[in-house]
């Protein structure tokens, strides 16, 4: 599109444009596109998910940089990487698009809709809440899915880019700040044996442990870094790690057959003791109680689907509690 007008220059030698003319001089068409290549960083994924293909994401792909003046993605090996604009675009291209589906979207009505919520979050959560969730999503939403992300060592850090690229990231309330949140459970530790263990006693000391071997979770880089296990180290014994997982569901059975011991939430460990050989003893420390947030981005605050999504997940925890 040609205007006869010249934009004026600004202070900084870039020129200036009404704001209107600047929407209308962008294609607005390729926000969905380039959003995909940023979140993606893949020309292929990115096409898929909104529906083009591969050549055609291409061509977005080579008019944007011609637009922004800048490759956004640069090939390193067989991966893509982001430029420095293009990561400081990310965010602003998550705030416009959720502006736009409010503005273009229809209004949400969990009855018909079929939208997918993606969470990021631990099999603990999966295995405490999603029964009752499950039952919500039936009774009100019969037509909406679920995209579940499991949490790894790598992506517990990396917060901000999990709650940027999905509904909402459920992890310890300490462990992310300076996002809109809401408490979803309250649990305790509890030291877990397996039945056949027969060094440790019904009421397990400091002495016991520190001689056992343990199981311990999302901590590959320093397997004695558990929240759990710092407690034990700032009582003066050094946890000896066996075995490290970035799973819950799998500790009671690392355990079984075995002189292992770990300390695991009690609501999961009550719920899996009819089916893996273990006891549940309480902890010689007091380790504190564990409480998960729900976070998401501040953009999705007043999105009405999200808002209820936000409320079931809260429903199904209090049904849990």
């Amino acid at each position: 599109m040609t205007y006869n007008s010249t934009p004026s220059p600004t202070a900084g030698g870039r020129t200036s444009e009404p704001s209107g003319r600047i929407l209308r001089n962008q294609d607005v068409a390729t926000l969905p596109v380039l959003r995909a290549l940023l979140v993606e960083r893949n020309v292929t994924r990115a096409g898929e998910s909104v529906g083009l293909s591969q050549p055609a994401t291409s061509a977005v792909l080579a008019r944007l940089r011609r637009r922004f003046g800048d490759q956004l993605l640069i090939r390193v090996g067989r991966d893509y990487e982001l430029t420095p604009l293009a990561a400081g675009l990310l965010s602003r291209i998550e705030s416009a698009t959720e502006a736009l589906e409010r503005v273009f979207g229809d209004d949400f009505d969990p009855a018909t809709t079929n939208r997918q919520f993606s969470l990021a979050l631990s099999d603990y959560t999966v295995a405490i809440l999603f029964e009752e969730l499950n039952r919500i999503l039936a009774e009100e939403a019969p037509g909406a899915g679920l995209d579940l992300r499991p949490l790894t060592t790598s992506s517990h850090l990396d917060a901000d880019a999990l709650i940027r690229h999905t509904d909402g990231v459920v992890l310890p309330h300490e462990l992310v700040q300076g996002y809109p949140g809401r408490l979803l459970l309250r649990d305790r530790w509890v030291c877990v044996v397996a039945d056949s263990n027969t060094v440790i006693s019904s009421e397990p000391t400091l002495a016991e442990l520190a001689v056992l071997p343990w199981v311990s979770q999302f901590t590959h880089s320093d397997p004695a870094s558990f929240p759990a296990l710092r407690h034990l180290r700032s009582n003066g014994m050094e946890p000896h790690v066996e075995v490290v997982t970035d799973s819950f569901l799998s500790v009671p059975f690392l355990l079984a057959g075995s002189n292992r011991v770990a300390f695991l939430q009690e609501r999961l460990a009550r719920r899996l003791a009819p089916v893996a050989p273990v006891r549940i003893l309480p902890s010689p420390v007091d380790i504190g109680p564990l409480n998960l947030s729900l976070r998401w981005h501040p953009t999705m605050s007043d999105d009405p689907g999200h808002r209820w999504f936000r409320d079931a997940l809260g429903r199904a925890a209090e049904r849990v509690a």
